[in-house]
């Protein structure tokens, strides 16, 4: 199995699995038990999914727990000091939208930009994991979006407000199974340009460290995704625009741009 996708086919949300360029449906639970069902396409997934079908965000977590400034190259570009421990803050499950999905820029609050990430795919429930089991937690990863209005955050508002309208949680394509974290590239593409291109060699709190962490705090459950910090190159959106989260062995997550 290489990917998981989620679905709109023949009326109803279903889990499909990637699995050699056929496409399958899941049965049973994907937190849980689960196997391969009827095959229902051939091809390159996403591109080609069944006719009538849509693609969706891939879970619908019940938080999203992001990191801030989590990569070296965007504390430089912050000129801000490396934190000693994680910047948390929680992403409401009602800013998710998934892949096509327009990003819908409210008015009055001034500049919202990108930010591309690597989102990591809770798959079994984790309180208090030690770092050394912490992947056995994860279900596999995919691309998130941490959409922000920048001018209220630089204005003080705090990051749950800034971070937390509707469709300001793109998360797609798929979940990528069995991908090593340590150094995928992640790269933000606008309007067809290169504008984030880095690796997550240089997070500075890892996914492991992050599970870690943030399951001391709080339970994370199935389904619950960590967003794992934007790398350098961060700029506004603008209602026409579409961007692209494009990150090595995972995907691409693309979205239009509208005014609200």
């Amino acid at each position: 199995m290489d990917r998981i996708y989620r679905i709109e086919y023949q009326g109803s949300r279903r889990y499909t699995a990637d699995h050699d360029g056929r496409l399958f449906l899941l049965d049973g639970d994907l937190f849980g038990d689960f196997g391969f069902g009827e095959e229902i396409a051939r091809g390159e997934f996403p591109r080609d999914l069944p006719a009538g079908s849509r693609l969706l965000a891939p879970v619908v977590p019940s938080k999203i727990v992001a990191i801030g400034l989590n990569y070296k190259d965007h504390a430089a570009e912050q000129k801000k000091p490396l934190p000693a421990e994680p910047m948390l803050f929680i992403k409401p499950s009602t800013a998710v939208i998934g892949p096509g999905d327009p990003i819908k820029l409210p008015s009055g609050v001034g500049r919202i930009d990108y930010e591309s990430e690597l989102a990591v795919v809770i798959g079994k429930r984790a309180t208090n994991v030690p770092r050394e089991r912490a992947l056995e937690h994860v279900l596999g990863y995919t691309c998130a979006n941490d959409v922000t209005a920048r001018e209220l955050q630089n204005r003080g508002y705090q990051y749950s407000h800034v971070k937390g309208y509707d469709t300001f949680a793109p998360i797609g394509p798929g979940i990528a199974i069995g991908l090593d974290p340590t150094a995928i590239a992640v790269q933000g593409w606008q309007n067809g340009r290169m504008k984030q291109d880095s690796t997550t060699a240089q997070l500075i709190f890892g996914v492991a460290d992050l599970i870690a962490y943030v399951s001391a705090i709080m339970t994370l459950v199935p389904g619950d995704i960590i967003s794992t910090g934007t790398p350098s190159g961060i700029g506004p959106l603008t209602a026409g625009d579409v961007f692209t989260v494009r990150i090595s062995g995972v995907g691409e997550l693309t979205n239009p741009v509208e005014a609200r």
